[in-house]
């Protein structure tokens, strides 16, 4: 079990000679152990984000703004595709969700679905879908014309049969924040001016990462599918949220290693477009936690991130 800890740290860290010094250094403190005490095992993980962070700024491959906007599109991306992780995972299976559709009018939409429905060819959560794993592979001009079609769809909700107005309407958030739907074209427009700025600066550039993200996508349609977990439900909210403030965790831990300002853009991306979403839409914001601690958790870490940077910039000047 030990050797999961090591998921932390970069693949050169881990093929060389300091992975097996760590797990040696492990067995011999913790003998019959097959997982070390929590304390440990956030330092852990915490040191393997820093070693993540270290790595990929020491990268000169790409610059930082390069990389942070690839990030930042990653983020939105998922964003968009969370609140319809279960219409898609239906969709590939046949599955007719019956009472738990996601808030939409009608209990099936598709055409093997049983009730009234209203068909549609396609579940909308196909496009941040085919962004986001374009954007994991760093194929920039097929994530653009993906999140093109995010704002075609949202703009045309009414009148069209492709995705269908009831696979648009469902609820997009958790845990803090406004519900954020495909008509908000301020989500789908950012992401495509990020696509647009990734796809015009050589592609070629970008990070790829690997194979691997995609099983963690895939478990992620199976527990809100296979479980009928629906964005607007407590344990989603919760969930989610906690991944958040994980994800925000890791930012900070990686800007106080490195000093490096990449990681203010995705998290500074995120709270623009959710910001937005309360701001416009005051009156659906779904009150699961009080309104200054939501403003603040999307605002405070943009100002914390950037002082964190600079004072570790600071700190390697006299070293």
């Amino acid at each position: 079990m030990n050797r999961l800890l090591l998921v932390a740290y970069p693949k050169s860290y881990r093929r060389s000679r300091q992975g097996e010094e760590l797990l040696t250094c492990l067995a011999e403190a913790y003998p019959g152990r097959s997982w070390p005490p929590p304390r440990e095992v956030a330092a852990l993980a915490c040191a393997g984000v820093q070693a993540r962070a270290r790595a990929v700024v020491d990268d000169a491959a790409r610059p930082w703004w390069l990389d942070g906007i690839h990030l930042a599109a990653l983020a939105l991306a998922a964003l968009a595709l969370v609140p319809y992780l279960q219409d898609v995972w239906h969709w590939a299976l046949h599955i007719d969700p019956g009472q738990h559709a996601i808030a939409f009018h009608f209990s099936g939409w598709y055409p093997w679905a049983g009730g009234p429905t209203r068909i549609r060819l396609l579940p909308y959560g196909l496009l941040p879908l085919g962004c986001l794993i374009a954007l994991l592979r760093g194929r920039a001009w097929i994530a653009l014309p993906a999140a093109a079609a995010m704002i075609w769809a949202g703009a045309t909700t009414h009148g069209r049969t492709l995705f269908g107005s009831e696979g648009k309407a469902g609820l997009s958030y958790y845990g803090l924040g406004a519900p954020l739907t495909a008509r908000d074209l301020v989500l789908s427009g950012t992401l495509c001016a990020a696509c647009a700025v990734l796809a015009l600066c050589r592609p070629s550039r970008l990070r790829r990462r690997s194979y691997r993200w995609l099983p963690l996508v895939l478990l992620a349609m199976f527990v809100a599918g296979g479980l009928h977990i629906i964005s607007v439900s407590p344990a989603f909210q919760r969930g989610l949220f906690v991944l958040e403030v994980a994800a925000l965790i890791a930012a900070w831990v990686a800007t106080a290693a490195t000093g490096d300002h990449r990681w203010l853009i995705p998290v500074a991306a995120v709270a623009i477009v959710r910001t937005q979403a309360i701001v416009v839409q005051p009156d659906a914001f779904m009150q699961s936690l009080p309104d200054l601690v939501v403003f603040l958790l999307l605002i405070a870490p943009l100002p914390a991130l950037a002082i964190t940077a600079q004072r570790r910039q600071g700190q390697a000047l006299p070293e």
